[in-house]
């Protein structure tokens, strides 16, 4: 039985008769493959990527685990059609947060048409793309306090400037209500377990940036990082160490439908998004370790 997935936060959304992604209870993704080349594009690239050599074991894990194509049922009622099928990467979370951060200064490249050229550089310029070298795409947060999930709407995450940006990133790791955060400042209390730790967040960027610093084999244009965790696991294990593993937090890769052939040239535009946005984590729990100090620091008159 396939369903619209619950944990989608970017990109087409199986709704209202649209065609979009399904997942099953295996834990199986199935994207449907565009009509035009890019669904072609976005298969090749899985074939190519599972199967090369070249490709370190441990970058693997970045990507979600590709298990061919398949013809099932689409959401939008047009019957069978040929989907991609992967792992869902949010299956085995209870209540995930998730967010979708598009990387990059621009996400067309060389050759494209000229409507996709200026679809796209429209895009970047009134987004966050070309002056950050990446976008927040969309993102639902677990709202522990109120046990419901809370949903930024698009129209206003794609209206972020870097203020915008940095805000929801760090609403993303906080405790305090997402839906009052505009006015009670977001407290950032799983950034530490979330962005931080042994294999946090952080850890998992920086691992990928070291691979961007040498790989020439392919160039990810309009490619997003997904950034999950569970909050409720780290409020339950109650400061212990193993906050991180209880916590769950990972990076995938996804969309690949524009990645291209990167001949023996590293992949500069994903690379330079890549090192603004970990600069921007790295920003947030360098400001809550300074809180933290300030809170816990003896008071210098000694009293």
């Amino acid at each position: 039985m396939l369903k619209v997935p619950e944990h989608q936060v970017a990109g087409h959304i199986a709704s209202d008769g649209k065609l979009g992604p399904l997942v099953d209870d295996e834990g199986r993704f199935f994207k449907p493959l565009q009509g035009d080349s890019r669904g072609e594009h976005e298969s090749n690239f899985y074939e190519s990527f599972t199967s090369n050599k070249k490709v370190p074991d441990h970058i693997h894990r970045y990507f979600p685990v590709y298990h061919g194509t398949q013809l099932v049922e689409a959401s939008d009622g047009s019957g069978k059609l040929p989907h991609l099928v992967l792992d869902d990467v949010v299956s085995g979370y209870s209540n995930p947060s998730v967010m979708d951060v598009k990387i990059g200064s621009r996400t067309w490249y060389p050759d494209v048409s000229e409507g996709y050229f200026k679809k796209c550089i429209k895009k970047d310029r009134e987004t966050t793309t070309v002056s950050l070298g990446f976008r927040v795409s969309g993102f639902k947060i677990f709202d522990h306090q109120e046990s419901s999930f809370w949903r930024a709407e698009k129209k206003l995450v794609l209206g972020y400037n870097a203020d915008g940006a940095r805000l929801a990133l760090r609403k993303f790791v906080s405790s305090n209500s997402p839906a009052d955060s505009n006015l009670t400042p977001p407290n950032c209390a799983f950034a530490s377990e979330v962005y931080g730790g042994s294999n946090g967040i952080l850890v998992q960027l920086l691992e990928l940036k070291d691979w961007f610093e040498t790989q020439t084999l392919y160039h990810f244009n309009s490619c997003s990082i997904l950034m999950i965790y569970e909050n409720e696991s780290i409020l339950m294990k109650g400061g212990d160490d193993d906050d991180v593993q209880a916590a769950r937090a990972q990076v995938k890769l996804v969309d690949f439908a524009h990645v291209l052939d990167g001949n023996g040239v590293i992949d500069h535009n994903f690379l330079g998004g890549l090192c603004s946005f970990i600069k921007f984590i790295k920003d947030i729990l360098l400001s809550v370790d300074k809180r933290h100090e300030t809170e816990t620091s003896p008071l210098e008159n000694g009293n």
